[in-house]
């Protein structure tokens, strides 16, 4: 599976992350449909914004980003969480979304969305 052209948003609170992983994202060939800094935004933009995947830190501001994965997993957008601390409290909700630990390599980025991609089968979820 090829990431070229996916739709991707990123929700990521630090801006220097952000920035980053935007730039990595494109290097691999998907297009960055949105960054979103705060859970409104990104709870906005997981809404309604047509995607193919999404990269969810888990820590925003110290609030949980689970309320994004919740919308995308409804929509049956696929996700992949980005840690910089622990996910044990994740609990059960979201047992098989690959965790990244912060800082991860490009590879692993790839690696990852790619095979969120492959296992995803959604009728519509551009919609």
């Amino acid at each position: 599976m090829t990431l070229a052209g996916k739709r991707v948003l990123v929700v990521e609170d630090e801006m220097l992350v952000a920035m980053t992983l935007e730039d990595t994202l494109i290097d691999l060939g998907l297009v960055v449909v949105g960054v979103a800094m705060h859970l409104e935004e990104a709870l906005e933009r997981a809404s309604h914004e047509r995607l193919d995947v999404a990269v969810l830190d888990i820590n925003l501001n110290g609030e949980r980003s689970y309320p994004v994965a919740d919308m995308l997993q409804a929509r049956g957008i696929p996700f992949i969480f980005a840690s910089g601390y622990g996910h044990t409290d994740r609990g059960t909700a979201f047992p098989d979304t690959p965790t990244l630990a912060k800082p991860y390599h490009p590879d692993e980025l790839a690696q990852a969305l790619t095979q969120t991609l492959a296992q995803t089968v959604a009728p519509d979820r551009r919609s």
